[in-house]
């Protein structure tokens, strides 16, 4: 069985490409006893769990997960804290529910949780930043918030950003991509009809908006947008690219500088995860625009 994916609740699961994708699951449940239940049960079926949560994750939940593989004992659970915000961190959970089926070990995908964010622009259509701390924004831009109609782009990530629609455009990724849409209270209209053309997306998928982001983006008026690699094959070519190593701590393989298990940093004398980002990342971004 392929290493279960879990998120922290059930927005968060998108729908799979196909056949061959495998669901995510929801930990931590309602109740510690239920959450420890499940996450036996998991461990037993799959092997290993990697477990997604946001890093602004309210308190409680954090606490149940790590609560869980504390009372259960097991080396076999990541618990994975990821600064995207929530459209974000569901497509990275769809992308490692794809590679869950290819032949990485649990290690090395879970430790290509890291690789793979990098790769996500991740962002929201505004009508304020009043209440938005997730990013800088400046004391003009804050001013601009009280101007009747004023809309604004923001990416989180890979590399923060905030313009005015119509004034400034926002960055997009050089490679081909896939663009995700959650609509709020805010329509998405200039996400799907300007922003998707811009960067040249390859396609354009409506989901429902997550619960959290309301909270995260500071309103409700908000539209959310997550564009990424979605082609398995070059989802595959992007993690394998990346030289493998052995966890001094748990034994288990990995790829970047840290065991997505146990934490455990490689030695420094082999550390060498600027330079194997870097020869990821060109691998990548020679796929023309359009192209997979």
């Amino acid at each position: 069985m392929p290493t279960a994916i879990a998120v922290t609740s059930s927005d968060l699961v998108l729908p799979p490409h196909d056949r061959q994708t495998p669901p995510a699951v929801v930990q931590p449940l309602d109740t510690l006893e239920a959450s420890l239940t499940a996450m036996h049960a998991l461990i037993e079926q799959h092997g290993y769990v990697i477990a997604l949560y946001p890093s602004s994750a309210p308190a409680g939940v954090i606490r149940r997960l790590h609560a869980v593989r504390s009372v259960l004992e097991s080396d076999r659970i990541a618990l994975l804290a990821l600064d995207l915000p929530p459209l974000g961190l569901a497509l990275l959970a769809q992308q490692l529910r794809q590679l869950s089926v290819c032949d990485f070990s649990p290690g090395v995908l879970a430790s290509s949780a890291r690789l793979l964010a990098h790769y996500i622009y991740s962002g929201a259509l505004l009508n304020s930043v009043a209440r938005l701390d997730r990013i800088p924004v400046s004391l003009k831009s804050h001013a601009k918030s009280w101007v009747p109609g004023a809309q604004f782009a923001v990416l989180a990530t890979p590399r923060p950003q905030l313009v005015r629609v119509g004034q400034e455009e926002l960055a997009g990724p050089e490679f081909g991509t896939r663009m995700l849409v959650a609509a709020g209270q805010l329509p998405a209209d200039w996400l799907t009809g300007t922003l998707a053309p811009a960067w040249h997306v390859q396609g354009v998928a409506t989901v429902p908006l997550p619960a959290e982001s309301a909270r995260w983006w500071g309103t409700g008026k908000v539209a959310e947008f997550a564009a990424g690699l979605y082609d398995v094959s070059v989802l595959y070519q992007l993690v394998s690219s990346v030289r493998r190593e052995e966890c001094h701590w748990c034994g288990l393989e990995l790829i970047g500088d840290r065991c997505g298990f146990c934490a455990a940093p490689l030695p420094a004398s082999s550390n060498e995860l600027p330079t194997a980002v870097a020869r990821a990342a060109s691998s990548v971004r020679a796929l023309p625009r359009g192209a997979t």
